[in-house]
């Protein structure tokens, strides 16, 4: 009797390559990344605030990496230096794509979603330094309130605006693309303290060969990965902050199709790497970064009152509200520019309330402005968590009585009694026009 021969057990056999690909199909999924992004931060603020908050805060400062290269660092700042230059790389695809291929491409139309950007980014800086005046060292933190999370925000606009029109979207997008370069260029402008030539002007060398490659279109990632860390490293050992590598990285890679592509090698790299970005460098960047003791009640009431607390709440809440939605109106008010036909300006209001939610650059804004070691860098971490969740609270109110108009419009159009495939608001034209002759 003969036995049939055993089953290999690979480790990357094609039935494990299709479950990954539907987990990565998964990941990069909006909602998805705004979940895990969101899970990252509850964890983080049940860890600190439960019994075991002394394990949080031993695991977050543990120390690892080669000391020669400067790279001994603890796993927050891992987090924050290292995982997130892979969201700002995809950050910089994405921003390579909007300007040679996407609606950043066209000036007219891009028109009032980067203005609104630019407002969105003065006004809440200015409520901030208004706030904190009388505090010089406070003021450090002028950046923080200005940032909008596109991961989180899109994220919560694809879960309470299934039937809003297509071109809000494309708005908040825009306007999250050029917030985030914005906040790129400050980062490296305003939060680089030292900077050290030697290692700055080295780095030129693996980015060089990096967009050689690229444009090339070689895709090797044992050649490619080498580069970009080396790239990374020389840049985090400049001073200045390491995501701007990621972000040089993504733009180095080119958006134009070539003949004979199907996808742009800008588009195939940001559809390899946001599943990375997504499902493991924001939220283990969040689980580090928002971790946050409240000290009880009494510790939060506190927390809040702070000037350095109630300048990023109102920044973010009200700054990007008014910033966002002014510079918006002025636009379409005083100049040539246009809103799409579909959206109306309570619309743009609820977006601009949404683009509140600073998340992830906020944070990390934050950690540049304040050291670990000043009790205000744990301020800003409950600010901008309370400020985020009242701008998602109240553009979710906004927006949802918006979507439930818009869900009234769809229906009417797509209403199909006789179930003849034709909707009945075209049978009713006609009909109507032809009485009419």
């Amino acid at each position: 009797m003969s036995t049939a021969p055993p089953t290999k057990n690979t480790m990357f056999s094609r039935t494990s390559w299709r479950e990954w690909k539907r987990v990565a199909d998964i990941l990069r999924l909006e909602t998805v990344g705004g979940m895990l992004l969101l899970a990252g931060a509850v964890i983080a603020l049940v860890w600190a605030n439960s019994p075991w908050s002394e394990s949080y805060t031993t695991v977050s400062e543990f120390t690892f990496g080669p000391h020669a290269l400067h790279l001994d660092l603890s796993v927050s700042h891992w987090a924050a230096d290292g995982l997130l230059a892979i969201f700002f790389f995809v950050v910089g695809l994405e921003l390579k794509r909007e300007f040679v291929v996407g609606d950043l491409r066209d000036p007219r139309k891009a028109a009032i979603p980067i203005v609104a950007a630019v407002g969105g980014v003065v006004v809440p800086a200015l409520i901030y330094v208004l706030v904190n005046l009388g505090d010089p060292s406070a003021l450090r933190g002028w950046a923080i309130p200005t940032a909008t999370d596109i991961a989180f925000a899109v994220a919560v606009l694809a879960v309470i605006g299934r039937f809003l029109p297509s071109a809000l979207r494309m708005f908040l997008l825009t306007l999250a693309v050029v917030d985030d370069l914005i906040a790129i260029f400050i980062i490296a402008v305003f939060y680089t303290e030292e900077l050290a030539l030697v290692p700055l002007l080295l780095a030129l060398v693996p980015l060089a060969l990096f967009t050689f490659l690229v444009q090339r279109r070689v895709r090797a990632w044992w050649v490619l990965l080498p580069l970009a860390l080396t790239a990374w490293a020389l840049v985090h050992a400049s001073g200045v902050h390491a995501t701007v590598a990621g972000v040089l990285l993504g733009f180095a890679v080119p958006a134009l199709l070539r003949k004979g592509e199907a996808v742009s090698l800008a588009e195939h790299f940001e559809h390899r790497f946001r599943p990375i970005s997504a499902g493991v460098a924001v939220p283990i960047f969040a689980l580090f970064a928002a971790g946050v003791s409240f000290g009880g009640l009494d510790g939060l009431t506190s927390a809040l009152t702070d000037p350095v607390a109630i300048g990023i709440m109102a920044g973010l809440l009200l700054g990007k509200a008014i910033g966002i939605f002014g510079t918006t109106y002025l636009m379409g008010r005083f100049t040539r520019a246009e809103l799409d036909s579909d959206v109306a300006w309570v619309d743009v209001f609820g977006i601009a309330v949404l683009a509140g939610i600073g998340f992830t650059v906020s944070l990390l804004v934050g950690e540049l402005s304040f050291d670990a070691a000043d009790e205000r860098s744990e301020l800003v971490k409950i600010a901008v968590l309370c400020g985020s969740l009242l701008s998602a609270a109240v553009a979710a109110v906004v927006l949802r009585l918006r979507n439930r108009t818009y869900r009234r419009i769809h229906e009417k159009e797509t209403r199909d009694e006789d179930a003849d495939g034709i909707p009945d608001i075209y049978q009713g034209r006609s009909a109507g026009q032809g009485d009419a002759g």
